[in-house]
């Protein structure tokens, strides 16, 4: 008995539009059509078929499909062996990539240290603009990126000197100062405020940032014309004039 396009395509559980694709890629060759014109199905063709489908629906790509087909049984073992070893390879494309999707729950986890990504949700518990937080951020991905261990040490002990009520005030106080003009004299007293805390400031072991002094390429990505908002340069400057004052 042979079976039309349709009957076979039920029988093997494929659609008929998959067997016709079979047959434009030369993995089953199109029978002859009987007086009617219809093409008809014998066993052999739906043997075939079924292998077709077997070697599809276990990950064997298309192309090696044909060659699989025509394999003796050595050929056909080191075949499936090397597709079998590709297969894994994609599984631990696939997982990493789960974990980096999993990973965009967590936010800053996903592109930095634990230690920074702490720093930053500390900073948002006490009142940091999420302007300011991003600033910050993407200048700790930057020098993470190449000073990984160091830079969340560092993060780390500002984390912890985000205890201190002074540390939470400049911080504030340097957030709030974005908006304001450039000429504002309220500038000078944010400047007073920070070079007085850090008078008395005495950081961790671990606080300091990398050493950058041979490293200017992080520099110049860390630092690039108008970064920052004017306020901030103008304090910055008042800052720097006053220490070397």
């Amino acid at each position: 008995m042979k079976l039309t396009i349709g009957q076979a395509a039920d029988y093997v559980g494929v659609t008929i539009r998959a067997v016709r694709h079979y047959h434009q890629r030369g993995l089953l060759p199109e029978p002859e059509r009987d007086f009617s014109g219809y093409r008809r199905y014998d066993a052999n063709d739906v043997v075939d078929l079924i292998k077709i489908k077997t070697l599809a629906d276990a990950g064997v790509p298309l192309r090696r499909i044909k060659d699989l087909l025509k394999a003796e049984s050595g050929e056909f073992s080191d075949a499936v062996s090397q597709i079998d070893a590709a297969l894994k390879a994609k599984i631990r494309d696939l997982r990493e990539q789960r974990r980096r999707i999993a990973g965009l729950v967590g936010g800053d986890l996903l592109f930095l240290p634990a230690n920074i990504a702490e720093l930053l949700d500390g900073l948002r518990a006490i009142g940091v603009s999420e302007r300011t937080i991003r600033i910050e951020r993407d200048g700790w991905i930057l020098l993470a990126a190449r000073y990984r261990e160091a830079a969340g040490q560092a993060a780390h002990e500002k984390f912890k000197a985000l205890a201190d009520p002074g540390f939470r005030e400049v911080y504030l106080a340097y957030d709030r100062a974005a908006d304001w003009d450039p000429a504002d004299p309220r500038l000078d007293q944010v400047a007073d405020l920070i070079l007085a805390f850090a008078a008395r400031y005495q950081p961790g072991p671990d606080a300091s940032p990398p050493d950058l002094t041979d490293d200017q390429l992080t520099v110049a990505l860390m630092s690039p014309p108008g970064n920052l908002p004017p306020a901030w340069q103008r304090l910055n400057e008042l800052i720097t004039r006053r220490r070397s004052g």
